[in-house]
């Protein structure tokens, strides 16, 4: 059994996609997904975006993914990684996928001179958090996430007003 993690390709993006649509199954939120491949295309893999995926394979065959991109700690003057998505499709769990994708991702952090790891869990996802508490990583419960999208994005960068 190989397990091994290398960077998002453009030949990668319909193996994004499948992801992104069952990691929205798992959230219960599939209707939610407004992906296509030519969007993925253009925001992952434009020249610029600041956007990147790796891809996790187990004996040549995707298994998982992730999404991050960099952030910035004004407080701590450096930058940070924050991860968007990390996936691992349900069969191949318990194989060391997750820890793996977590890992290649602390070391680019590090390498990256980042002064931060961070994601978001959603709150009822217990055996995720529990995975991530285990590998040492603390919930943050003094912080509250905002959000703004469709219409109210719209209507607030318009008129300052929602």
């Amino acid at each position: 059994m190989s397990l091994t993690i290398r960077p998002a390709t453009l030949n990668d993006i319909d193996t994004i996609l499948y992801f992104i649509k069952e990691l929205a199954i798992y959230e219960k939120a599939e209707h939610e997904v407004l992906a296509t491949p030519e969007t993925i295309k253009q925001s992952m893999f434009a020249e610029h975006s600041g956007v990147y995926g790796l891809i996790c394979e187990l004996d040549g065959q995707a298994i998982g993914f992730s999404v991050f991109f960099y952030n910035y700690s004004t407080w701590l003057a450096k930058p940070g990684l924050y991860l968007e998505d990390l996936y691992v499709s349900p069969e191949h769990r318990g194989k060391g996928a997750g820890i793996a994708l977590l890992q290649h991702l602390a070391q680019i952090a590090v390498e990256k001179g980042c002064g931060r790891f961070e994601w978001s869990c959603l709150d009822w996802n217990t055996p995720s958090r529990e995975f991530y508490e285990s590998l040492g990583a603390e919930p943050q419960h003094e912080w509250i996430g905002y959000r703004m999208s469709g219409d109210t994005l719209l209507k607030f960068a318009e008129n300052g007003k929602a």
